[in-house]
């Protein structure tokens, strides 16, 4: 070692006294005392010094292996909560269908997760995240072969499948109430097996060819898709498109004239409580997306990524809550109703769109975010009617739509700032043409939203036509009239009366009609 004892020595005592406190309180098993060194210290010098560098070393070490630890508990809770997502798509979804379809759609987002996990663990998570690789898809870490690695943990694997589902749940409330099951099955493996991982390696993986992080960058910027504006909500949102346009509307959305009619939920308690539930979720899904928190910008200061943490937190509850309150308003003026579940979709508009750029505007620009984002979705809902598109849960015009503005968004207002904070190693990158970054941003932002288009109509288009003409995707009238839960599932979600009941009105069928009164007996 190269270190000296006079150097050690000149270390300020408030320095050790300091670094001992922090040893006796942590469970570090340090072995240096006055003891240890009385004997090596005169002549020893050297010795000395090697000994107590060595227990700076291994201090350091404990140090490491303390951030490794905090960063991976960080990005495990934020996979958490991302999964309780999943709860939210679930009662959002049943409260926004039928009763009579309650016990299916709850299955389908059951074996979203299951089949989404078993599908991403075989090839998904390589095809995204498989690195050393090429632009387009990753060729690696096949069934998790050869994970952990120095960048890729299980962790992040958890982290990364929890959002590959989401967007597969999106898909699913878009094509409710009248798709068959094997449907579900297929579409779901296939979107979390290759068409998301695909989209998720182009502009999250370091080898993407349109990544923030890739060395080679698209117009010197790449594209700025923080926690998945386009990656997941427009993809979901997309297939969900085509999906329910090569189904067709649910009978009775239109009637011969090709008027709207409403085929309400059953249930807005269920669609309040899916909306809170997707509301906590997006608390892992937005700040989690930082993957690690102890990241000092400044070391030693209080300012780091913890902070920017923070402030991804509260740029997403501002928006959410603007586009909320726009969506109120909004709805009253053109409906004259104040209606719950027009304000939850709302809400989860402006989530959608923030996911985007949520790590990298001011607070006050989120406003902006939600007040368009209420805006594009009443747009879209009013063109989906025009044109006879039905979608039971408004999935395509909500995630698709507030998701392409969310990227649009996010090319207009980044700051910076918090663009080099949050994608280091490239100063003088473009930024929000708003801002003064140009328009180089806005550009790889646009292509974006083109290719991801593309993408998902050229792999998931064909393959939910192909199930039409195989007769694999819509279910027949009479099934659906009575109810894919009492024809397919084997009885309603519902238990509506006990075996007592039954027993009292088949005795009531025995009664003659003519009768006034029971018969005495």
């Amino acid at each position: 070692m190269t270190h000296s004892l006079s150097a050690i020595l000149s270390l300020s005592p408030s320095y050790f006294s300091n670094f001992l406190s922090f040893s006796e309180a942590s469970t570090m098993a340090l072995e240096c005392s006055a003891s240890q060194l009385a004997g090596l210290l005169g002549p020893n010098s050297t010795e000395a010094a090697n000994f107590i560098c060595n227990q700076f070393d291994t201090v350091a070490s404990k140090f490491s292996d303390t951030a490794y630890a905090v960063d991976s508990t960080y990005l495990l809770f934020s996979a958490y909560l991302v999964f309780s997502m999943q709860l939210g798509f679930a009662m959002l979804c049943a409260g926004s269908v039928r009763a009579k379809n309650t016990m299916n759609i709850m299955l389908t987002n059951v074996l979203d997760a299951a089949t989404g996990g078993l599908f991403y663990y075989l090839f998904g998570f390589a095809f995204a995240f498989g690195a050393p690789s090429n632009g387009f898809i990753g060729r690696h870490f096949f069934g998790l072969r050869d994970v952990p690695t120095s960048t890729y943990d299980y962790s992040y694997f958890l982290y990364q499948w929890a959002f590959a589902i989401a967007a597969a749940g999106i898909t699913s409330g878009s094509i409710a109430e009248r798709t068959q099951f094997v449907a579900y099955l297929i579409y779901s493996s296939f979107l979390t097996g290759f068409v998301y991982p695909v989209v998720s390696h182009w502009f999250w993986s370091g080898d993407g060819w349109a990544s923030a992080t890739n060395s080679d960058l698209l117009f010197g910027s790449g594209v700025i898709d923080f926690a998945g504006s386009g990656v997941v909500h427009m993809v979901g949102g997309i297939a969900g498109l085509w999906g329910a346009l090569i189904e067709g509307p649910r009978i009775g959305r239109f009637d011969h004239s090709g008027r709207s009619i409403a085929l309400r939920g059953h249930s807005a308690t269920l669609v309040v409580l899916g909306t809170f539930l997707l509301w906590f979720g997006w608390y892992g899904f937005n700040p989690g997306s930082f993957t690690k928190i102890l990241s000092p910008y400044e070391s030693g200061n209080y300012y780091g990524q913890w902070s920017a943490v923070g402030r991804t937190a509260v740029t997403t509850t501002i928006a959410g809550c603007t586009a909320a309150l726009t969506t109120l308003f909004g709805k009253r003026i053109l409906s004259g109703h104040w209606n719950a579940t027009d304000v939850c979709n709302g809400l989860l508009g402006g989530f959608a769109a923030i996911t985007s750029g949520c790590s990298v505007v001011e607070p006050w620009a989120a406003v902006i975010c939600g007040f368009v984002a209420a805006v594009v979705l009443i747009s879209c809902n009013k063109l989906a009617e025009k044109v006879k598109f039905d979608d039971p849960l408004e999935a395509a015009q909500l995630h698709g739509g507030c998701g392409a503005w969310g990227i649009i968004f996010t090319a207009l207002f980044a700051t910076e700032k918090y663009v080099n904070e949050v994608y280091p190693g490239k100063p003088g990158r473009p930024h929000g043409l708003f801002m003064g970054g140009g328009g180089k941003l806005l550009a790889a932002h646009l292509i974006q939203i083109l290719v991801i288009i593309g993408w998902v109509s050229a792999t998931m288009g064909p393959l939910f036509f192909i199930l039409h003409k195989l007769k694999l995707l819509r279910i027949s009238a009479e099934d659906e009239m009575a109810g894919m839960d009492l024809t397919r599932h084997g009885g309603f979600a519902y238990a509506y009366d006990d075996d007592e009941s039954h027993k009292h009105a088949f005795q009531l069928k025995k009664i003659e009609p003519n009768h006034t009164t029971p018969p005495s007996v």
